[in-house]
């Protein structure tokens, strides 16, 4: 059997799997590291919790052709807004600090009620105060050089599980 040949509903499941453990990693690391998440980190992870439950539905489905390539633009659409965002999260890292920029921004929280919801979205994402920081690096990379390696690779999946051609298509639906 070609071990690339895994059933669609099994591929979206790994998925949704796969969301489930970043998005557990990133609790551990605020909850038990005690690092607290900047509003692009907060946006990230919504963007891995909209991939999670796309997964999901699509594993629950089992659709037909159609349906397997409308859960992979789902899936990859929310993949490319975390990737923009984690590409802008990486930009502000390797930028040159602003020395009178020191301390952490206002909070997601407070900038929404504040500036209303765009409002605060707009700030947040035009703010660089404590996204700026890098406190977290595994093989020489950030959390945020990471987490664009996964939105690349778990999109890509999505991709690759919702249009390729399947063996022996009707009976089982692969």
């Amino acid at each position: 059997m070609n071990p690339f040949a895994w059933p669609f509903r099994a591929q979206f499941l790994a998925g949704a799997l796969a969301c489930i453990a970043l998005l557990a990693y990133a609790i551990f690391e605020q909850f038990q590291m005690g690092i607290e998440p900047c509003p692009k980190c907060i946006f990230q992870r919504v963007a891995f919790m909209a991939m999670g439950v796309v997964f999901l539905a699509g594993a629950a489905h089992g659709p037909a052709a159609t349906g397997r390539r409308i859960y992979a633009v789902l899936v990859a659409f929310a993949a490319a807004i975390g990737g923009v965002i984690a590409i802008r999260h990486l930009y502000v890292q390797l930028s040159p600090h602003d020395p009178l920029m020191e301390g952490c921004g206002p909070g997601l929280n407070y900038l929404i009620d504040s500036f209303g919801f765009t409002g605060g979205i707009r700030k947040a994402f035009t703010a660089s105060g404590d996204c700026g920081e890098i406190n977290w690096t595994f093989l020489g990379l950030t959390m945020p050089g990471w987490t664009l390696i996964c939105f690349v690779l778990l999109g890509a999946g999505a991709l690759w599980a919702g249009f390729r051609r399947r063996a022996g298509s009707g009976f089982g639906r692969r």
